[in-house]
């Protein structure tokens, strides 16, 4: 089983950028399809962004279109999210995910077997 860790949060002001960065450990990250989830308090677990186990197929939410960019080594074992023009709004607590189906790149929660703990971002006004 993949063990995922992430880190990069922190506190940014609105219109400023972050990278969030997932390590993986334990299996070849090559093996998972990967993506970003965040859950704002008060509210459910939503999809951000996923890649495939290549890198060659992204999906992103229509909430970050454009602002937000997920990248994966797996050499390094290590998924990103390069995230600028950040609101308010993206405020959340933000976890990768990881998926063994190879073949489908979901938005669903519930297709990932793997999370990490997550990581805290801000965005203050």
């Amino acid at each position: 089983q993949v063990q995922l860790v992430e880190s990069g949060g922190g506190l940014v002001q609105a219109g400023g950028s972050l990278r969030l960065s997932c390590a993986a450990s334990g299996r070849t990250l090559a093996s998972y399809t990967m993506a970003w989830f965040r859950q704002a308090p008060g509210k459910e677990r939503e999809f951000v962004a996923a890649i495939s186990w290549s890198g060659a197929t992204t999906d992103y939410a229509d909430s970050v279109k454009g602002r937000f960019t997920i990248s994966r080594d797996n050499a390094k074992q290590t998924m990103y999210m390069h995230m600028d023009s950040l609101k308010p709004e993206d405020t959340a607590v933000y976890y990768c995910a990881a998926r063994k189906n190879i073949f489908v790149v979901t938005r669903t929660p519930g297709g990932y077997e793997t999370w990490g703990q997550g990581t805290q971002v801000t965005v203050s006004s």
